[in-house]
């Protein structure tokens, strides 16, 4: 059996869109799987990253590179999680969530998606304003407002198709690396002390704390949602052999993907311990001071620039996926599908509302600090997208022989639990900062209340699952069909009939008798809208009204002689206000009018009356034509 299953992906519009069959050579096919994990990546390498890799090297010089080893790992581990979820069970995550847990725990884990999206698009717009500025000189104002601008351009590239999209895409994060291989080859960092970083360590507990943020910065939990719905972009056959050859080369995808993304964030990292670190600034933690030290230290203004380009790339790559995630949690958990034009639009106002209001409230000099706390509100959403991922991904009445094995299972759940409790500690001692600094007993109670259900709200999603095992719901996307209780109206007793004198009334006159019964009578009206009318907005008694009356009693006498009780009527002015009215008077069952047969230009300048019609009147409307 084939049914539409549109309504159930999201995406819809490019689900399955990229064909891995059609008799391609083995390394085209491998080729085709290629792609969502480059989209996903860049979330790896957004501004906010770039933040905490400058601290974290200009602070600590080499010692921090582990930390971005192991959250790359880490990444690579949940990312492949989500592939798997995506492949295996046709669904994403939002889709999944919503199929396990209650309805009123949904809707506070879509805020919280949402707040993240908002989050991380923050900081690409910063990002992006930030790279204008230093650029430029375009102010942070102006450079957030060209943000808004770029939103069209991707737009323009969703409607090229994924593939395109991709490869764009691709296209930016190359050029990122581009910039910032000349940036090493003129930084000439010392390999073999970069080596040393590579042994864990941390030296004090501001090294913790970057860490922490580091690791926060790297997963996105808006990643998860986005590649469990990317994968599915690719069309494969659902037998065990075609899943495993899809999960292998996702898993390929996601690991080269990632590793040039943690490429990136280690030379960002790199490049702050042998500039600044080695130079004794050990504070370079904004974005605006690494690029005028680059220059500085380098001897050479092209480092700066590659540096202030690279951004602007990373912020313009960044806003695809943003907006390509909240389309996903939007169907996923609401079901509501909107216009991606208007998503990208709501999202966008989401982040350039708040960066707008701090630069125009506390100046410019905050900017730094509100991209840092972008990327604290990300590490606070992240457990929550992970832990149910974990859960749906070990459940082996859903996912069969493709649940993740004991060994995986035991990692991504001490994934989780780094990842939680560090998180924990970080967001408890940024709202310790925020209580006082702000030393207000209301928003002390505020923020501890917030933290406290938060907390809460993690406890449930790990129990949850586990608790409800025992019955398995089905997604429904559309209400079900048993709800339909059909009674027998019998006949329209009563029909109007609205003429406008051009030559679709043949064809009213004829769809009326159509649909009516011996016991039938009928109303005919006509609006009159002559130009005294118009300006007296009440009936007048000139030529063209008594023309029009004559007229109408020509039709009526029609359809009395073919045995229907008939009247008639003529209304002024307004023709949905009149004909409204004379429905509502003689308590009609059906209206029927004329379509003019107007072009699209035409119905925008006659007036779509039958638009407006139906939302005026409460009976069913037929429209002849």
């Amino acid at each position: 059996m084939h049914h539409d299953d549109s309504h159930h992906k999201s995406l819809s519009d490019i689900h399955e869109s990229v064909d891995v069959n059609q008799g391609k050579s083995k390394f085209k096919k491998i080729l085709s799987f290629f792609g969502p994990a480059y989209l996903i990546s860049v979330g790896y390498m957004d501004p906010g990253n770039w933040a905490t890799d400058l601290a974290g090297g200009s602070q600590f010089g080499y010692a921090l590179i582990w930390v971005l080893l192991m959250s790359n790992i880490m990444a690579l581990l949940l990312q492949n999680l989500c592939a798997r979820l995506g492949i295996v069970r046709g669904k994403d995550l939002a889709q999944c969530n919503r199929e396990t847990y209650p309805k009123r725990m949904n809707f506070v884990l879509y805020i919280l998606a949402e707040i993240a999206i908002a989050a991380c698009d923050l900081a690409e717009v910063l990002g992006m304003a930030i790279g204008l500025n230093l650029l430029f000189g375009i102010d942070l104002l102006w450079g957030v407002l060209i943000s808004f601008a770029d939103t069209f351009l991707l737009l323009y590239l969703q409607k090229l198709g994924m593939r395109k999209m991709e490869l764009f895409i691709i296209g930016l994060i190359s050029l990122i690396g581009m910039c910032f291989l000349v940036e090493m080859f003129l930084a000439k960092p010392d390999f073999a002390e970069v080596a040393t970083g590579f042994i864990p360590s941390i030296p004090n507990s501001a090294a913790l704390y970057i860490a922490i943020g580091i690791i926060g910065a790297t997963v996105m939990p808006h990643n998860l949602y986005l590649h469990s719905a990317l994968v599915q972009t690719r069309k494969i056959d659902r037998n065990e052999v075609s899943i495993r050859k899809s999960l292998k080369y996702n898993f390929w995808d996601s690991a080269i993907a990632l590793n040039l993304a943690f490429l990136v964030n280690a030379a960002i990292l790199i490049l702050a311990a042998s500039v600044f670190h080695k130079n004794g600034m050990h504070d370079v933690a904004e974005l605006e001071d690494a690029y005028h030290l680059l220059g500085n230290l380098l001897g050479t203004e092209w480092a700066s620039k590659l540096f202030a380009v690279a951004l602007i790339l990373a912020g313009q790559s960044s806003t695809v996926t943003g907006t390509l995630a909240g389309q996903i949690v939007m169907e996923g958990y609401l079901r509501l599908r909107i216009s991606p034009t208007l998503r990208r639009i709501i999202t966008r106002l989401l982040a350039i509302i708040p960066a707008v209001l701090v630069i125009l409230i506390s100046g410019e000099g905050r900017v730094g600090q509100l991209l840092i706390f972008s990327q604290v509100i990300l590490s606070m959403q992240l457990a929550f997208a992970v832990i149910p991922l974990i859960h749906f991904v070990s459940d082996k009445a859903k996912m069969g022989i493709f649940a993740i094995k004991p060994l995986t299972k035991a990692f991504a759940w001490l994934i989780a639990t780094v990842i939680a409790v560090l998180n924990f500690k970080l967001v408890y001692d940024e709202v310790r900062g925020w209580i006082a600094e702000a030393n207000n007993p209301l928003v002390t109670v505020l923020l501890i209340l917030g933290a406290v259900g938060l907390l809460f709200l993690l406890i449930m999603t790990v129990l949850i699952p586990i608790l409800r095992k025992s019955k398995p719901i089905e997604l429904e996307v559309h209400p079900p069909f048993e709800t339909l209780h059909f009674e027998d109206k019998g006949s329209f007793k009563r029909v109007v009939i609205a003429l406008d004198f051009s030559s679709s009334d043949q064809k009213v006159i004829q769809y009326a008798l159509r649909l009516s019964h011996a016991d039938t009578s009928f109303v005919v009206v006509h609006i009159v809208e002559s130009a005294s009318v118009k300006y007296t907005g009440e009936s007048t008694d000139d030529f063209e009204s008594r023309q029009d009356l004559e007229r109408l009693k020509l039709y009526a006498d029609f359809l009395l002689s073919k045995g229907h009780q008939t009247e008639y009527e003529l209304g002024y002015n307004n023709r949905i206000k009149s004909i409204a009215e004379v429905c509502e008077k003689y308590h009609a069952d059906l209206l029927v009018v004329g379509s003019h047969g107007h072009t699209g230009v035409k119905d925008f300048v006659f007036g779509e009356t039958v638009n407006k019609l139906r939302h005026a009147v409460k009976v069913p409307v037929f429209i002849a034509q």
